[in-house]
């Protein structure tokens, strides 16, 4: 058995102890918050890359991924006949049920969806986190660069293909 008021004691202790340090509290609206470079924040869209092949939609596990698209035939000259492509018409991204996991961006092989650090997209009314297509493209200007690539690995694709075809046969 201890002495009578010995966890208060200790619990003062401890209070004091705290109210001595310094605190470490960043004053958020007023102060920009250091992120860091791989931070997740919003999903951007470039809709140039989007082939309407519903990858993104099928993987996301919250189905939160909205894609209409319709098909339009494309005349090639010399072709025999008329070759067809999907439009996408409709991309919407409903982030308030969004968990960002980020398998719609590592499900997409045509480098259509991409992270960015933006994190201030509160809205006042539920309904208006539906971002549509025009909206997650505008978000496009503040994906950062890909880091460049690292000297002493293995070069890419690109680079090798480049190579190939800028040497003289």
């Amino acid at each position: 058995m201890g002495v009578p008021g010995e966890g208060l004691a200790k619990g003062l202790a401890v209070t004091l102890k705290t109210m001595t340090r310094r605190s470490h509290t960043q004053q958020y609206p007023d102060v920009e918050p250091d992120l860091p470079p791989r931070s997740r924040g919003v999903i951007a869209l470039l809709e140039e890359n989007c082939t309407v092949c519903m990858l993104c939609a099928r993987e996301c596990p919250d189905w939160c991924i909205y894609i209409d698209s319709h098909k339009e035939e494309v005349v090639v000259p010399g072709a025999a006949r008329a070759r067809q492509r999907n439009v996408l018409d409709r991309f919407d991204i409903d982030f308030s049920l969004c968990m960002y996991c980020g398998i719609c961006i590592e499900a997409c092989p045509f480098d259509a969806l991409y992270w960015t650090p933006e994190f201030e997209y509160a809205e006042y009314d539920i309904r208006d986190l539906l971002h549509d297509k025009s909206r997650l493209g505008e978000w496009m200007a503040t994906v950062p660069p890909p880091p460049p690539h690292d000297p002493n690995g293995e070069p890419s694709k690109e680079e090798t293909a480049a190579v190939k075809k800028a040497a003289p046969r």
